[in-house]
């Protein structure tokens, strides 16, 4: 750099200033345009993206973000820098030929993007190459900003901004969208064993992945009108929010698209002819969201308040589940199950609990409960109650009984019987049901089955 500069200060002040700039502009263009090319990024019109498939177009795109930040901090930074010292005592043949020499390449450079923008493919889920362009761009700014400062280069400071105002305006059509396909779902079949909805699945992923997006998209939806608080459940708002301290743009952005969900979901619970098996598959389905907010960027988002919350809700319909799949068990007993009672009276409770229990366990078998953390908690439960007013029954009247015939076929179950069956609950085991009938006998002799 330093023989270059003593050759240019020799020509300029020799008179041959002009030739010197002409053959600088035409040798240094050549590779900074050799540069780009060689980077993969060459210009497209609008016409020509429309054309393109999804798998080409993101070729095209995972290209420009890795040549991008070549260009950035290589190309057009070694370019400037060149020609800051080989032109040190002119400002203006400075000015001339960097921007000669580069805007052509940094205007198809960062003219991609809002080409791509602009273009018609603006389905849900193209939305993270979108987030990736602005984030290649706005990452870089304080560089590119650098690099162009010139008055004449305004015109790729301008075409970057322009690039990230409709990248930013993609993101947020995107954005609805998704909450429009939610809404639009319309798959109707009862997920098996109130299990967990692959729209479930699907948003969580989606949302999850977008969290890692929050640095960018917090300028990206600042200033985006939020959802109006009309439009939510007053429940879903606690009495502290007020207009004085609203939440950030963002976090009722998420919040807002976990609520659609939400709501989907409860309206998909309804295809559960049997009630409790809807509310089993509400908290299955909310716990599914609840553990994908905690592993995830989701959780800085929305706070350790929404988490606790709706975990709250969990439990409620856990509880809901227990009270409408297992209560006529607990009903079966007698409210005090070490009265006195006559021994026929003895016989009408083993009856009605053995009928109990069994239509219970036949409906109850298929049910999934895939959050281990839930399944525990719900089989403790049912088993807690179940298990301890059969268990001072079994153990105050069994004895009344002594001396009756077929005592297997009235006593069908031992309290371990009971206890055994509860704890394969919730794997989807439709054939448990028949080891349970064909082990009628074994309250008496308390045969263990293989776990």
């Amino acid at each position: 750099m330093e023989d270059l500069r003593s050759i240019a200060e020799c020509m300029i002040s020799s008179g041959y200033g002009k030739e010197c700039v002409t053959i600088y502009k035409i040798i240094r263009k050549s590779i900074v345009d050799e540069g780009i090319y060689k980077l993969g990024v060459e210009k497209v019109s609008s016409s020509q993206i429309q054309k393109m498939d999804w798998d080409a177009l993101e070729l095209k795109i995972n290209n420009w973000l890795k040549s991008v930040k070549i260009a950035v901090k290589t190309l057009f930074n070694g370019e400037r820098i060149l020609c800051d010292q080989v032109f040190a005592a002119s400002e203006s043949i400075k000015e001339s030929c960097f921007t000669e020499i580069s805007r052509e390449g940094a205007q198809i450079l960062f003219g991609f993007p809002e080409i791509v923008a602009r273009s018609g493919k603006k389905s849900p889920e193209k939305i993270f190459r979108t987030l990736d362009m602005y984030t290649a761009i706005s990452s870089h700014w304080p560089e590119i900003e650098s690099i162009f400062s010139f008055e004449s280069t305004s015109v790729v400071l301008s075409q970057s901004v322009n690039s990230l105002i409709k990248l930013g305006e993609s993101v947020r059509t995107m954005m609805v969208e998704f909450e429009s396909a939610i809404q639009k779902d319309a798959s109707k079949s009862a997920i098996a064993g109130g299990g967990v909805h692959h729209l479930t699945i699907h948003v969580m992923d989606y949302v999850s992945l977008l969290a890692d997006y929050s640095n960018v998209l917090v300028d990206i939806l600042d200033g985006y009108p939020p959802p109006a608080k009309s439009s939510m459940p007053e429940s879903y708002f606690d009495s502290s929010d007020s207009d004085e301290s609203p939440a950030p743009a963002i976090s009722l952005r998420f919040a807002w698209l976990i609520l659609v969900l939400l709501c989907k979901l409860d309206g998909k619970s309804k295809h559960y002819k049997d009630v409790s098996l809807a509310y089993l598959f509400l908290a299955n389905n909310l716990q599914h969201v609840i553990n994908k907010v905690r592993t995830s960027n989701i959780q800085y988002l929305l706070g350790d308040d929404w988490v606790t919350k709706h975990e709250s809700k969990v439990k409620q319909f856990a509880a809901n589940y227990e009270r409408l799949g297992w209560g006529h068990v607990i009903d079966s007993m007698p409210e005090d199950p070490t009265a006195e009672m006559s021994p026929e009276a003895v016989k009408e409770f083993f009856r009605r609990f053995n009928t109990a229990f069994e239509q219970a366990h036949h409906k109850q078998a298929a049910c999934v409960v895939p959050d281990r953390k839930l399944r525990d908690e719900i089989k403790s439960t049912i088993a807690r109650k179940v298990m301890a007013a059969y268990r001072q029954f079994y153990n105050t009247h069994r004895v009344v009984l002594r001396g009756e015939r077929n005592l297997n076929l009235l006593v069908r179950f031992a309290p371990e019987d009971v206890g055994n069956y509860l704890s394969d609950l919730f794997f989807g085991n439709v054939g448990s049901w028949s080891s349970l009938s064909s082990s009628s006998g074994s309250s008496h002799s308390k045969a263990s089955r293989s776990r």
